[in-house]
């Protein structure tokens, strides 16, 4: 769980935001091999010095589409240690990625890029990928995600609380 932690570290620096991981090791241990677990992570790894060394990870997990009536795998991480870019890694998870979504039925593999990452999003174009771009991703979290979850008995007429927004 080590190499994995710092990987998301990684990522984390990477993407200017170095101070946001909040997850322990050990919280990526539950989510990834605890009974009911719902995320899944590939690793690739090169040859250092003589030993075996995680270098990049695809951690990801399963969607639905309510429009195909479909599961999908939405790419959570893509991550390749700077050093060990330009070998081919990033691909060979996207592809691995991939191979998973089709053998389980899966009808998509989506997922989000910054915008400033032309990097990344060379690679993306490369496979054939292309960018959702009449969508944008909204977030609620914390203390609006807080604010509104206490709100959920009183949003409703009559307190029920219902989801027909």
């Amino acid at each position: 769980m080590a190499a994995l932690d710092g990987l998301v570290r990684e990522l984390a620096l990477y993407e200017r935001e170095p101070d946001a991981v909040e997850a322990t090791p050990q919280d990526l241990h539950a989510a990834l091999f605890d009974p009911g677990a719902r995320v899944r992570a590939l690793v690739a790894e090169v040859e250092e010095d003589g030993a075996w060394v995680v270098a990049g990870t695809a951690i990801s997990f399963t969607t639905y589409s309510t429009w195909t009536g479909r599961h999908g795998t939405w790419l959570e991480d893509l991550f390749v240690q700077p050093r060990h870019r330009g070998l081919g890694l990033g691909r060979a998870l996207l592809a691995a990625l991939a191979a998973e979504a089709v053998a389980s039925g899966h009808r998509r593999l989506e997922w989000s890029v910054l915008d400033w990452n032309t990097p990344a999003q060379a690679v993306y174009t490369a496979i054939g990928a292309q960018p959702q771009e009449e969508w944008t991703r909204w977030r609620l979290d914390g203390a609006g995600l807080e604010a509104l979850a206490a709100s959920a008995g009183a949003a409703a007429p009559g307190g029920t609380g219902g989801a027909g927004a």
